[in-house]
């Protein structure tokens, strides 16, 4: 075997189109808010640490066209700001109400730092420009970044409208472009969702190589000939890295993964469902209970009686399962390594970002003590960091295989898409894209008025699409909130079809709803149109 072994990290960076303008607060705007403060600055924080000590590190990350829209939209920008002088505020009359409290008194000064630490790495040290931060990592060749599906839709439901996954691709890579400046390697497939006849899709565009689950993977023709320990070639030529098994349930499963351990901190008990309402209601954007992010307890167990969060135990347990994780990927690499003797194996470890420091607080501390851990030189027992791109410039000749289709949501399949409480959605939005299909065939060349008009119904279309709302849908969090994203951008379509179906055009409702759904401002209609 020539080479040592090598791991890739893959943190999916996501969330869904939330703006709301017409409002002065919007409670879900905070779903960004929350993860800029846990997860995005935090990384980036610890992306310095390492640069300045020159502790190697590469990882591959997956901005998401949503996210990207978010992060550089100077009205979010600003609520995020005085969202952060919010917590800020509410951080001060923490300490002031624990003043004297010798447990949980740090801890409300803890989350005042973290804030204020955020306001002015945000205001001062980024100019409100996180996305630029992310990418001068991508140019010192620490981070490669990746693109996704432009509203994160679960595409093998739409397997039988091309247009419909041509769409999602092509507007991703022009969002990505017009933000990093070139065009994206590697695609990530929302939920890991694939289906056969997709790398056809993502060939057409130029993507070199995307993920695909395990089970996906070892179902496929032929049997992958080193299983999950080297990507795969499908028919396209479109590279297929396979998710590692060991290193998801590691860190995924709710019972047995790190983030269950009692000494973490507990992300679902928060002040905001304990203190008194009059005393949050300046804090919870017009909502009578919600997360505030103030959390002072432990996970504990499965118990209601929970113990004080104590952030020194946690932070020493983050370091010991770090060096756990990369011990456990080192002993599946030796193992991997007898019978593969003419490449070495790769472990592929794909996640979603928020997972690191938002749902499970301690998890940039534990990438932090994982990548220290995995910088030490260890001649007899290394292993490699990689990017996803980098392993196949090294190994570009795989083994050929077609994966079968397959998600990592439960059950491996697409019930999570199709169950009792969401399944109504399809209907709508496939006829949507249907419509719009023939609208491009209606109108071909559009100038002017009905051009912005035929992009805005592009935009509802896509927008419609997110799978992230099925999701709540079925779990019924924010499944009201998820059911009115979904109506207004099917009604926001279906009113601009029948507008052009009766040659008129309502131009001040059509502003208005290009400054709320303001995405995708580089959007051709035509990416719509059937491909001769």
């Amino acid at each position: 075997m020539t080479g040592s072994p090598s791991l890739a990290l893959v943190l999916n960076a996501h969330l869904p189109f939330v703006r709301k303008p017409q409002y002065a607060q919007f409670y879900e705007e905070r779903w960004l808010f929350e993860v800029m403060s846990e997860t995005y600055l935090p990384l980036l924080r610890m992306f310095r640490r390492l640069e300045l000590e020159n502790v190697p590190f590469k990882l591959s990350m997956v901005f998401s066209p949503t996210l990207l829209a978010m992060l550089s939209d100077s009205l979010l920008c600003e609520r995020y700001v005085a969202y952060l002088d919010s917590q800020i505020e509410l951080a001060q009359k923490e300490k002031n109400r624990l003043a004297g409290d010798a447990v949980f008194g740090p801890l409300a000064a803890m989350y005042y730092e973290l804030y204020r630490r955020s306001k002015d790495e945000f205001e001062n040290q980024y100019g409100r420009n996180i996305i630029r931060a992310f990418d001068y990592f991508s140019k010192k060749g620490h981070v490669e970044v990746m693109t996704t599906a432009a509203t994160h839709a679960f595409l093998p439901i739409y397997a039988d409208i091309p247009e419909v996954i041509d769409a999602q691709i092509e507007t991703a890579i022009v969002a990505h472009r017009a933000e990093f400046g070139k065009n994206p390697a590697g695609f990530w497939l929302p939920q890991l969702g694939w289906y056969r006849g997709l790398e056809k899709h993502l060939r057409a565009y130029n993507i070199k190589y995307t993920i695909v689950t395990t089970k996906g993977a070892l179902l496929g023709t032929p049997l992958p000939f080193y299983g999950s320990f080297s990507p795969v070639m499908t028919p396209s030529r479109v590279v297929a890295f396979i998710r590692d098994a060991g290193a998801t349930k590691a860190v995924w499963s709710e019972t047995e993964g790190y983030p269950a351990h009692p000494v973490y901190r507990d992300f679902y008990r928060d002040i905001g469902y304990d203190l008194d309402t009059a005393y949050l209601a300046p804090h919870l954007s017009g909502i009578e209970r919600g997360y505030t992010g103030f959390k002072y307890w432990a996970v504990t167990g499965k118990t209601d009686i929970k113990r004080p969060y104590e952030p020194a135990a946690a932070a020493a347990q983050a370091v010991s399962h770090a060096h756990e994780y990369l011990s456990d990927r080192k002993v599946q690499a030796r193992a991997a390594s007898f019978w593969m003797k003419d490449r070495p194996p790769l472990i592929v470890c794909p996640y979603d970002a928020e997972l690191f420091g938002h749902w499970w607080f301690e998890g940039v501390q534990f990438l932090e003590a994982f990548f220290r851990a995995a910088g030490r030189k260890d001649e007899e027992n290394s292993i490699r960091l990689v990017t996803l791109s980098e392993h196949l410039a090294e190994h570009p000749d795989c083994p050929a295989s077609e994966p079968e289709f397959s998600s990592w949501a439960e059950g491996g399949y697409a019930e999570a898409w199709l169950d009792g409480r969401n399944d109504w959605v399809h209907r709508h939005t496939r006829k949507a894209a249907e419509r719009m299909r023939e609208l491009t065939i209606r109108f071909p060349n559009e100038t002017g008025l009905r051009e912005r008009i035929l992009n805005q119904a592009a935009r509802e279309v896509l927008l419609s699409m997110s799978s992230d709302w099925a999701l709540l849908l079925r779990s019924g969090r924010s499944a009201d909130f998820a059911a009115r994203q979904i109506r207004e951008s099917i009604y926001n379509f279906n009113h601009i079809y029948e507008m052009l179906c009766a040659h008129t055009v309502e131009t001040e409702w059509l502003t208005n709803l290009e400054k709320r759904h303001n995405i995708f401002p580089h959007m051709n209609y035509r990416i719509f149109s059937p491909k001769k």
